[in-house]
């Protein structure tokens, strides 16, 4: 019989005890691998670095005049630009969840976006062309059960149509698109700008933002400042930033994700350092008279440490892969539902977070056995099996 039969017999002498402390361990792991995993798709976002934005020096909530795009074009050190809105969708029920809706010029996003939608040459002569049509990304036309041809009406829950009175515009499906896996644009739902500018009740010919490619990422610093210093002191002023820094700022808005995070998990390990260090001490005096017997057999202290510490890194560790297991199966069963099936912009449980996990639950296996194994290491055999 080896130290890890000795382990595993050990740790479920009392199976109730046992599953009771994998469960409060599972449960720490899942909201961890969950709410991680979500802070990692929604702000890991992959982009060219020589892609750069800029919007409102207040916020991207606040428009910029249209005029504001051609001069970002002709600054040089700019390669070739486009100019997006916020459309703010839904598909009939808001409660299926929202829809990353952006009016885009067609041309000029075609050139900027090159690269992040694989379409085919249909569809985008198709957006070229139809006011009308709609590019949307597979996971999302694979949650509604969309195809190419359909004719779809969204909701805006900020603008109004004015042609109809309603707050509903009426597309068709252009083209169903691909993107590289954790693209910025694999969620996004296109539509045209001339459509929704000359529809929408207020706020025409204003845009939301520019998002441009420099000549090279060399001079990212030095076109940020000449676009800034051209808009300065005037009504509308700009700050101009790379795009991975814009997503974030973009994803900030559904809140503090990384504090929420520090706070319920450190709560959860917290509550879980204490419960499993107390009973893992408990359990080292229950086996005291054993812990004589296998010193008196032979054993040594420093053997009987790593059976100890063993035992409570071997609980931590299952319990944390079942943790992740659990978070795992709840991430593929939000990410179907949430139209995640595809092109990148899928909620899954990344390897950085399974990585970080089990650092944390070999040292968390490290702290709550290491009192109760140095007890045992310390224990002589007339104290052990003198003990009542």
């Amino acid at each position: 019989m080896n130290d890890l039969t000795l382990m595993r017999k050990n740790l479920w002498r009392k199976p109730v005890r046992t599953t009771l402390l994998l469960i409060s361990i599972m449960i720490a792991f899942l909201l961890f691998g969950v709410l991680v995993s979500f802070n990692v798709a929604i702000t890991d976002v992959r982009t060219a670095p020589n892609r750069m934005v800029t919007l409102s020096k207040i916020n991207f909530t606040e428009s910029l005049p249209i005029a504001y795009y051609d001069r970002v074009l002709h600054t040089d050190g700019v390669l070739a630009a486009t100019h997006m809105n916020w459309f703010g969708g839904y598909y009939q029920d808001p409660r299926r969840g929202f829809l990353a809706v952006f009016a885009v010029d067609p041309d000029s996003y075609l050139r900027v976006y090159r690269d992040d939608l694989h379409l085919t040459p249909q569809a985008r002569e198709t957006f070229l062309h139809e006011r009308t049509a709609l590019l949307v990304p597979r996971n999302i036309a694979e949650r509604y059960g969309w195809r190419v041809g359909q004719h779809i009406p969204i909701n805006s829950n900020i603008f109004t149509n004015g042609t109809n009175g309603g707050h509903v515009w009426d597309f068709t499906v252009a083209g169903i698109f691909e993107t590289p896996d954790g693209n910025s644009q694999a969620n996004s739902v296109l539509i045209r700008y001339d459509y929704f500018n000359d529809t929408i009740t207020f706020g025409k010919d204003r845009i939301g933002w520019i998002s441009f490619l420099t000549t090279s990422a060399t001079v990212n610093d030095r076109v940020a400042h000449a676009i800034d210093a051209r808009f300065a002191n005037s009504q509308d002023e700009t700050s101009t930033q790379d795009a991975a820094a814009f997503n974030r700022s973009f994803a900030a808005q559904l809140g503090n994700i990384a504090l929420v995070v520090t706070l319920v998990v450190g709560a959860a390990f917290a509550a879980i350092l204490l419960i499993v260090g107390t009973t893992m001490a408990l359990a080292v005096r229950e086996r005291t008279k054993e812990v004589g017997v296998l010193k008196t057999l032979g054993f040594s202290s420093g053997r009987v440490l790593r059976m100890v510490l063993g035992e409570s890194m071997l609980l931590s560790l299952l319990g944390a892969a079942l943790g992740l297991l659990a978070a795992a199966g709840v991430l593929y069963i939000f990410s179907r539902i949430n139209g995640g099936g595809g092109g990148g912009g899928g909620l899954h449980l990344y390897p950085s977070v399974v990585g970080v996990s089990a650092a944390i639950a070999l040292a968390l296996g490290l702290v709550t056995g290491l009192l109760p194994a140095l007890s045992a290491y310390r224990m002589n055999i007339i104290e052990a099996l003198g003990r009542r």
